[in-house]
C-alpha cells in the first residue's frame, strides 16, 4: 500500500505548507524534533495554532481530536483551567529565579506521596536529563560502568543511550547516531525487550561490572509493547542478586497508567524512577528519584554532580502542582480506564468484524495499532509491521479530524477531556478508514 501524503489529502493545509517551507530555511528539517517532520507518514507536517480540551486547531482552521497530547503530558486535556490559572499566577511573580522556591518542595512531596518507591526526588528539565542523571547516579552508587538497556526503548538522546533506540530513531531508520564516539557506548549493553534470559546471560558474563538496568516498564517508543508476565519481576530479581540498580524510565507511563505509574500496577519497587513532563503539566520538566541512600549521593549532599539553572522553574512547578492535585482526586484513573476500555473494545470489534491483520495494544490511557499479523513483543517484531499501511491510515484519520502520532513507532494517549461520544466517533473513523483501505 502506498503512502498518502499531505499533498493528496482533501484537507486544506495551505498555510501549514507555507510555514513549513519557511521553517526549512531556518531549522534543520524545518523542525526542532525529528518526528514532527512527518517522515514516518510522508508529506508535510501540520502546524498547530492552539489547543483546548480534547482538540487541536491548526493554522488553516482545521480541528482535530488529539491523541498525541504533546506526547503524553496533557492528561487533563489542553488549557485545563486550574493549570492555566496556576501558571498565570506564578508568571506574575516572575519567570525564573535560579534560587529555591517553596513550590519545589510542594511538588516533590506530591511525587513522593504518589510513587511509593520514591523517597527523594531531583527536578530537571526533560526526560533526557532525568535518564542521563539517573544512570550517572547508578554508576556513582555502584562504582561500576556498564549499563543494560533494551532495543527499541528510547531514554533520550544522551550519547550512551543512542544504541538500538526506538521512537524517532526507528522512524528515521537510524540504528544510532553519527557524532556518538564508539567509546561512549562501549559500556552500553543492548538486548531484546522481554528477553529475561539475555539479561541473565549478561549478568553471568559481567557479574561485577553492571551498574544498572534501565527499562521502560511499558515500551512506549516502538509503538506500545507490554511487558510479558514475569519479565519486570525477573529484572528486579537479577539486579538485586548482582548488586545493580534497577531504573524504571516512567517518562511515558508515570502518572498515566496509574497515579504511581507502572510500578503501582505491577506492585514493584525499582531503585530509581525517571519522570517526564506530565509532572509539570506539559511544561519542560523531568525528574529522577528513588531510594534515599542512593539519592543522597547527588550534589550538594553527595559527590555526584548534576545541576541546572531552570531545574525547579516556578512556572513548571506551579503547573505540576495543579496537574497532580487534579490527578489525585478520587476516580480519575477509573475514568481513564473506562475511556481506554471503551476505545479498545470498539477498535478490537472493528478489527474482528473486518478481519484486519492488525494488533491493538492498550494499557490504561495509552494505546497503539500495529498493522501486523503477528503479536508485537519486542523491537524486531514492531519493525516488521506495515508502516506504509500505517501512513495511509494516519492521513485518512486526519481527514476525519483525528490527530494521531505521525509514526507507527509512537504511542497514542487518551485524556480525561475526551468524551464517550468523541471516543465513539474515533471508533467510527477507524472503521470507515479500515473498510476503505481493505
Amino acid at each position: 500500500m502506498s503512502q498518502q501524503s499531505s499533498a493528496e489529502t482533501s484537507l486544506s493545509l495551505a498555510r501549514s505548507h507555507e510555514l513549513f517551507a519557511e521553517a526549512q530555511t531556518l531549522l534543520p528539517g524545518g523542525v526542532n524534533s525529528p518526528v514532527r517532520a512527518f517522515r514516518g507518514v510522508g508529506g508535510a507536517p501540520i502546524f498547530i495554532d492552539r489547543a483546548e480540551g480534547s482538540y487541536l486547531y491548526d493554522v488553516d482552521g482545521n480541528r482535530y481530536l488529539d491523541y498525541v497530547q504533546s506526547w503524553g503530558p496533557m492528561i487533563l486535556g489542553h488549557s485545563y483551567p486550574s493549570v492555566v490559572q496556576a501558571v498565570t499566577e506564578a508568571s506574575q511573580r516572575g519567570f525564573s529565579f535560579g534560587a529555591p522556591t517553596q513550590a519545589e518542595s510542594v511538588l516533590a512531596r506530591l511525587v513522593i506521596e504518589s510513587v511509593p518507591s520514591v523517597e527523594m526526588v531531583r527536578f530537571v528539565n526533560s526526560g533526557t536529563e532525568a535518564t542521563m542523571s539517573a544512570l550517572r547516579l547508578a554508576r556513582a552508587y555502584t562504582g561500576r560502568s556498564k549499563i543494560i538497556k533494551f532495543s527499541g526503548c528510547y531514554h533520550g538522546h544522551a550519547d550512551m543511550l543512542l544504541v538500538q533506540a526506538g521512537s524517532g530513531v526507528a522512524t528515521m531508520g537510524l540504528p544510532d547516531s553519527p557524532g556518538v564516539p564508539a567509546e561512549t557506548t562501549a559500556n552500553t549493553l543492548s538486548v531484546a525487550y522481554n528477553d529475561g534470559d539475555a539479561v541473565a546471560e549478561l549478568f553471568r558474563t559481567y557479574p561485577n561490572e553492571i551498574a544498572a538496568i534501565i527499562v521502560e516498564p511499558v515500551a512506549a517508543n516502538m509503538g506500545l509493547v507490554l511487558p510479558q508476565p514475569g519479565f519486570l519481576e525477573r529484572l528486579r530479581t537479577l539486579s538485586s542478586q548482582y548488586g545493580a540498580v534497577l531504573i524504571f524510565d516512567e517518562v511515558m507511563t508515570g502518572f498515566r497508567v496509574a497515579l504511581g505509574g507502572m510500578q503501582e500496577r505491577v506492585g514493584m519497587t525499582p531503585d530509581l524512577t525517571c519522570f517526564g513532563k506530565i509532572i509539570g503539566g506539559g511544561l519542560p520538566v523531568g525528574a529522577y528519584g528513588g531510594r534515599r541512600e542512593i539519592m543522597q549521593l547527588v550534589a550538594p549532599l553527595g559527590p555526584m554532580y548534576q545541576a541546572g539553572t531552570l531545574s525547579g522553574n516556578p512556572l513548571a512547578m506551579a503547573a505540576g502542582i495543579a496537574t497532580l492535585n487534579e490527578l489525585r482526586q478520587p476516580g480519575q484513573y477509573e475514568r481513564l480506564e473506562q475511556k481506554g476500555q471503551l476505545l479498545s473494545e470498539g477498535i478490537e470489534r472493528v478489527l474482528y468484524d473486518q478481519k484486519i491483520p492488525a494488533q491493538f495494544v492498550r494499557i490504561g490511557a495509552m494505546f497503539c495499532l500495529y498493522f501486523s499479523a503477528e503479536p508485537v513483543t519486542n523491537y524486531a517484531s514492531a519493525r516488521r509491521s506495515d508502516t506504509a499501511h500505517f501512513a495511509s491510515y494516519f492521513w485518512q484519520m486526519l481527514e476525519r479530524g483525528i490527530y494521531l502520532p505521525p509514526s507507527q513507532f509512537e504511542a497514542c494517549f487518551i485524556s480525561l477531556a475526551l468524551t464517550n461520544a468523541q471516543l465513539a466517533d474515533t471508533v467510527a473513523a477507524v472503521s470507515a478508514v479500515l473498510k476503505k483501505q481493505d
